[in-house]
């Protein structure tokens, strides 16, 4: 990999990550779209865990409180909000388990394809715009219900198809479950941990089995671009969507969605 290459994917992989366009979809067109060489199992963890860091620092207060209370409500000692909440983001991912688990090697192999990403960005941002036109309510994170928990857990796992966005899916669902845009977002970031964790959990395992070799220079700075593309992605995110919207990505997610289109077809 050239300098270029690694300022390139980091940036993309932090940026895209939280934002509702799908980064999935962006790391497989960039190498495909430039005839770069793929960069390796070893560099997309090290991009993960630069994403991973930046979610983790950003949220560290509410990720103390809520370990703290889950921890107490394993003890007995009641379920407050911040346990609850705890349990929720636990919830809702047991469904990306399970079928990422079940159809992990379908998924990675056979769908990666750019007109399955063009599909995903379209449809997938279509339904975006409609939550949040018509259906977004003024709920926060802290005010979820298990079966609000539950909707968002089985969206999450349709994120496996690329170009739908992790982020995406899960913030559109909470839309139409009641919840504000900030309050989607926010609770969309905190699936993100153990999402992001699993994941890069694997990739580890893989990397480990192939005992690939490893540059760590390149690593450690592809991790820092990441992370603090991310940290500064998640913080001007919460931000602008406050002030702006959904739209601007609905928009985006369409123009690329129809470019792909017409470049593949």
């Amino acid at each position: 990999m050239d300098w270029l290459q690694v300022v390139i994917l980091s940036i993309v992989q932090g940026l895209t990550e939280f934002l509702p366009i799908s980064s999935s979809a962006h790391l497989i067109l960039v190498p495909v779209l430039t005839d770069w060489e793929d960069q390796g199992l070893a560099f997309d963890v090290a991009l993960h865990l630069g994403s991973l860091s930046a979610v983790v620092i950003y949220f560290r207060g509410e990720l103390v409180r809520m370990a703290r209370s889950w921890l107490g409500s394993l003890a007995g000692r009641g379920v407050d909000g911040d346990a609850r909440l705890a349990w929720w983001v636990i919830l809702a991912t047991l469904p990306v388990c399970v079928v990422g688990l079940a159809f992990h090697d379908a998924i990675s192999v056979g769908m990666r394809s750019p007109l399955i990403i063009a599909f995903g960005l379209i449809v997938f941002g279509l339904a975006l715009a409609w939550a949040d036109w018509g259906h977004r309510g003024s709920r926060d994170e802290t005010q979820l219900t298990l079966r609000d928990a539950l909707v968002i857990g089985l969206a999450q796992a349709l994120a496996l198809i690329p170009g739908t966005s992790r982020s995406g899916i899960t913030i559109t669902a909470a839309l139409l479950v009641g919840m504000s845009r900030e309050g989607a977002a926010r609770f969309s970031f905190l699936l993100s941990i153990p999402v992001i964790v699993l994941a890069g959990g694997m990739e580890t395992l893989g990397l480990i089995r192939d005992a690939a070799e490893v540059e760590w220079f390149t690593l450690t700075v592809g991790t820092l671009l990441s992370g603090i593309s991310a940290y500064l992605c998640i913080h001007f995110f919460l931000a602008f969507i406050r002030r702006v919207g959904m739209q601007p990505f609905v928009l985006y997610r369409l123009l690329l969605g129809a470019w792909l289109l017409w470049l593949f077809w």
